[in-house]
């Protein structure tokens, strides 16, 4: 059967500049205590909580990387419906401002995976590529 229904639009975050340039900072700094500033200055600022997330789980530090993940999963979430988006549709990996939720819901998947939490690995997963595929694609690599 046929979808007669069209994708809904892309949804663009807009972007967050001084959260932005706060995180530039925070990557030359390049420490935990650097990220964790802008986070905390920036609470709603997914790319914070993102880079948060993938820092601790690439130290094996698996619940709080779940925990800086699932912060940033909501707070993205928040920010997505405040844009127009209605629980489906694209989310694209090219619009920068998107990042930081794309990689809050990959580091999710793969914390969830390592806690046992297989089916919320598995709905994380697919809504990665239900957003964007090139998402998915992208940060598989890392």
């Amino acid at each position: 059967m046929q979808n007669l229904l069209p994708e809904p639009p892309a949804t663009l975050l807009p972007a967050y500049d001084e959260a932005e340039a706060a995180l530039a900072a925070a990557r030359e700094a390049g420490t935990d205590e650097a990220y964790a500033e802008v986070a905390g200055r920036f609470p709603t600022f997914s790319a914070a909580w993102g880079e948060l997330a993938a820092r601790a789980f690439a130290q094996g530090q698996v619940v709080p990387a779940y925990a800086f993940a699932r912060t940033g999963y909501h707070r993205g979430l928040d920010q997505l419906r405040r844009n127009g988006w209605r629980g489906h549709g694209p989310v694209p990996w090219s619009h920068e401002p998107n990042r930081g939720f794309l990689r809050c819901l990959h580091v999710l998947s793969k914390a969830a995976d390592e806690i046992g939490e297989a089916d919320e690995a598995a709905r994380c997963a697919q809504f990665l590529r239900d957003c964007d595929p090139a998402a998915g694609d992208a940060l598989a690599s890392n």
